[in-house]
């Protein structure tokens, strides 16, 4: 099986299952206070400064949570007393809590972007200061956001902005400082750590509210036993913050896209005009829905995604998709190939010559049948 769905899950890196492993070899309470629990501690909170470290943020202003949908929520349940302003692209775990705390959307162009001038109004019209949350890179089509623009335009308004880098961690350098936000997502699985452990950055005085209470772990902000092998593994991704892998495997991602317009000029690329991540590619191929593509290409050994691997349970039309102004029926065709540090160039050369022959097949069958 050639593996394509990184964005979902990357396989674990190497020097992350080793720290993990050494992390693992003995009980870790870091709050106990015998010298086992110490020990635990010291760990955790060496990992914290490393996480830190990695996005220019002070060590305690990282929040060690059990994933990046935790963190999300926290973010946005903390601030719920503000009008709530998400990107229409965000993942579900952002725009199903801020349509449940009744927030509004920013509507994007059909590359992906968020409409800067459309966010300077909405917020203009609210009267109060707002918290909007805008992802850095798209899970599903790689688009990158311009958030420190973005950012500069909230500030005029004296918004708190939230940014959710669970899929840019470990791919592109994420700086805090640099973007200006106020709040930061993070997330391991997404680019060779381990499931289970994210973290929300929070700068300083910044009242967040706990989700889970109890305990007085993480300063009191998050309740829970903190995962010590999950949490050393996280800092252990981090430790290469620009990994050397993007670079080849965005120019194979290219040259299978070029490749595949070649071959089907009705083929579309989400997002091809933005600036995207080098590892993903979402591709939207005419008259064939994505559960056809994804079966013919699991037969054939390759694993690949409709999207968002958190809506994998029912495939339907990408949101996402729907937001950039994709129709319906294009929407329901596309099939995201996410690539990583284990891929090769042979892998992403064999999937594009089964992608050519899917295309001939079901969509050549399908206009035939018509």
């Amino acid at each position: 099986m050639i593996y394509l769905d990184y964005n979902a899950t990357a396989p674990l890196l190497p020097r992350v299952v080793e720290a993990m492993t050494a992390a693992s070899l003995q009980p870790s309470n870091p709050s106990s206070v015998h010298a086992l629990g110490r020990k635990a501690r010291q760990l955790v909170e060496d990992s914290r400064d490393v996480v830190a470290k990695a996005v220019s943020a002070f060590s305690n202003e990282v929040i060690f949570t059990a994933s990046g949908t935790e963190a999300n929520t926290m973010a946005l349940r903390s601030f719920a007393d503000r009008p709530i302003l998400v990107g229409a692209t965000e993942h579900a775990s952002i725009a199903k809590t801020a349509q449940r705390l009744g927030g509004d959307t920013l509507t994007v162009g059909v590359q992906g972007m968020i409409d800067g001038d459309g966010m300077a109004r909405k917020l203009a019209a609210l009267g109060r200061p707002a918290f909007v949350s805008v992802m850095l890179a798209n899970n599903e089509t790689g688009v990158i956001q311009p958030v420190a623009e973005l950012v500069a335009i909230a500030k005029r308004y004296d918004a708190l902005v939230h940014c959710d880098a669970s899929q840019a961690i470990g791919k592109i350098p994420v700086d805090m400082g640099l973007l200006g936000v106020d709040m930061l997502t993070l997330c391991a699985h997404k680019a060779g750590g381990p499931v289970g452990v994210g973290a929300l950055v929070v700068r300083q005085n910044l009242p967040v509210k706990p989700l889970l209470t109890g305990g007085g772990q993480e300063l009191g902000r998050r309740a829970g036993t903190e995962n010590v092998s999950a949490i050393v593994g996280f800092a252990s991704l981090l430790q290469e913050p620009v990994p050397a892998w993007m670079t080849p495997v965005a120019s194979w991602l290219r040259d299978m896209e070029a490749a595949i317009k070649e071959a089907a000029p009705d083929a579309i690329i989400a997002g091809e005009g933005a600036p995207r991540l080098g590892n993903t590619s979402c591709i939207m191929m005419p008259k064939v829905n994505s559960e056809t593509q994804l079966m013919t290409f699991d037969l054939e050994g390759f694993a690949v995604s409709a999207g968002s691997a958190c809506t994998s349970g029912r495939i339907e039309a990408s949101a996402v998709l729907l937001a950039m102004g994709v129709g319906r029926e294009l929407a329901s065709g596309a099939v995201r190939i996410s690539a990583g540090w284990n891929s090769s160039r042979e892998e992403i050369l064999r999937f594009t010559e089964a992608w050519k022959k899917a295309y001939m097949r079901l969509s050549h069958g399908h206009a035939q049948r018509a």
